[in-house]
């Protein structure tokens, strides 16, 4: 039985629900995607209560909406509506796996101090500057910042890419270590230090999921453009007070 889940609703639900809304999701999770009826058999509940938290479950992206495949025992009529768990739903379950990582990283830390922190942090986001120039090789049609988002999005960060009038912005949709991050804030300055080494510039992160941010967000400001000099932009003697 897999524990550690906090099934959360949207804004205005009823919070004592959650313990019912956390059985359906476990159900969904345990035993495949399932109908509404399959889930109110299970959990001896009326299939009006499943649907309603099946409701709220949808709203907040943590199970999705699918027809029955054909070729079921439904016969003629409408096809069966089959929910299954969203990567949001399923990320639920991983909270038992955050509180080992803070528990490993608070024993680094005690034992061999600060410092081997940031170098385990290091060596976790080493997988920029690795993956950064394969990806972009393989793809010479996209920007540094495009290749960077790649590269996040495929360690599970769902990047992207967004101008902006200083530059670009690189949005992080998802961090997988929110959780540690939010108390170990190494495990960030690591991966703004890998995103300025393998672009070549200074960026400042502006927002972050682990500190409470919808998205992580990251400013990639332009390169100052190079000016070509000639005899006009030169000093010359009038122009620094010299006479002819």
């Amino acid at each position: 039985m897999l524990r550690g889940a906090s099934i959360v609703g949207p804004p205005g639900a009823d919070d004592s629900d959650a313990p019912t809304r956390a059985r359906v999701v476990r159900s969904i999770l345990e035993a495949g995607p399932s109908t509404a009826a399959q889930l109110a058999d299970r959990l001896d509940l009326t299939p009006a209560a499943v649907r309603r938290h099946l409701d709220q479950l949808v709203d907040d992206g943590s199970v999705e909406v699918r027809q029955q495949r054909p070729g079921g025992s439904r016969g003629r009529g409408r096809p069966a509506r089959v929910f299954h768990l969203t990567d949001t739903g399923r990320q639920q379950f991983d909270q038992q796996y955050d509180d080992l990582a803070v528990q490993a990283l608070r024993f680094l830390a005690e034992t061999q101090g600060d410092d081997a922190v940031l170098d385990f942090a290091r060596r976790r986001v080493a997988f920029i500057g690795r993956d950064f120039g394969a990806v972009s090789a393989a793809h010479p049609d996209l920007s540094p910042a495009e290749v960077l988002a790649r590269v996040l999005t495929e360690e599970g960060y769902a990047a992207s890419v967004r101008a902006s009038p200083v530059g670009d912005q690189l949005c992080q949709q998802h961090c997988p270590i929110s959780h540690v991050a939010a108390e170990f804030p190494q495990l960030c300055e690591a991966e703004t230090e890998a995103i300025s080494e393998v672009l070549g510039r200074h960026v400042q992160r502006l927002a972050t999921i682990a500190h409470g941010d919808g998205v992580c967000t990251t400013c990639i400001p332009d390169l100052p453009a190079t000016r070509d000099t000639d005899q006009n932009d030169r000093p010359t003697p009038e122009k620094n007070g010299a006479s002819a």
